[in-house]
Parts: C-alpha cells; structure tokens; sequence
C-alpha cells in the first residue's frame, strides 16, 4: 500500500523525452502537449512508482525512442487514490471513465476530458497529486502512477536523484 493517509514517501521514477532531460522538475511537456490527467496549460509530472512501468508510459506509441530515466524521492501530501471505488464515485468518476482510451482524441477534438476536469477539481482541493493505474499496454494490473501538479512547497518534497550531476552534462 504505497499511500498512507494521502501521503506518498518513497522512490518515484520518470522515463524523460532527452529534450527534458536537464529539467527533471519542470513538469513543461506535460504543460505544453496536455495529459490524460492534466490539461494544456497545467503543469504535470507523470511519476511511475517503478522504472518498467516509467517506461512503459513514456513509450507508448511506435518503438522504443531514445529515454533518460530518472529517479526521485519523494515525500508528497495529500494524495488522491483512486484505488477506492467509493472516493471515486464521490467525486463523480470512475475506473472504466480514467481509463478511457479516447481522452487523447477528445483533446484534439476541442472536446471535454472528463479525467481533466476531474483533476482541475482534484487541483482546485489542493491535492499535489493522484495514484492511478498504469493504462499503458502491456502493464500488470499492479502497476501505478503517481501524477504531479504540485511537487514543491508545503507538504511536498520530490527530488532528483543525481548524486554525481549527470543530467548537467547532458
């Protein structure tokens, strides 16, 4: 159980477009190209509590293309965990609705997202962020993400792990 009272402390890891690699913390493509859990304009990290499945989200289309990993620590309150149908239901979602493979197309389109409002509504709470499964093929029923919008300030510590300074150099 990676959640304890809506508080995340432990490793987080991300699978980086190389063009962010110098800027693990910057949340930007995700604010530039939208996501399914945050819209244009909002800033995100989309975490993996594992490196496969890290992976497994940044590669989604085509083939493998060129990734840098990276790791975190992180201390990160509150967060939503929509592991529980019922705090789900409350907010006006459900399991089958975040994982609706079509969030993308509707974006395109100009239409509603309804897992975009959803997080605006989460934001607007104060949550940093929310547990979700993993939708990416090929992914174990056990695999979780944790998606960012807030990781610095009160109750939120993420940092990088790069003890030598590599991602400097890149």
């Amino acid at each position: 159980m990676p959640l304890s009272d809506g508080r995340y402390k432990g490793p987080l890891y991300r699978a980086l477009n190389p063009v962010y690699a110098r800027a693990p913390l910057s949340g930007r493509g995700a604010e530039l190209h939208g996501g399914r859990l945050n819209a244009k304009g909002t800033s995100a990290l989309y975490t993996a509590l594992d490196p496969t499945t890290a992976l497994r989200e940044a590669n989604q289309a085509g083939s493998l293309q060129p990734t840098v990993l990276v790791s975190y620590t992180a201390d990160l309150r509150p967060v939503f965990d929509t592991r529980d149908a019922q705090q789900l239901a409350r907010w006006g979602m459900s399991n089958d609705a975040l994982a609706d493979p079509g969030w993308r197309m509707k974006m395109l389109d100009g239409h509603a997202v309804p897992t975009q409002d959803f997080a605006r509504n989460l934001i607007a709470e104060g949550f940093a962020g929310i547990l979700v499964p993993s939708y990416a093929k090929g992914a174990p029923p056990n695999a979780l993400n944790i998606v960012l919008w807030k990781w610095t300030g009160e109750g939120c510590d993420l940092k990088v792990v790069d003890d030598e300074d590599r991602l400097s150099r890149m």
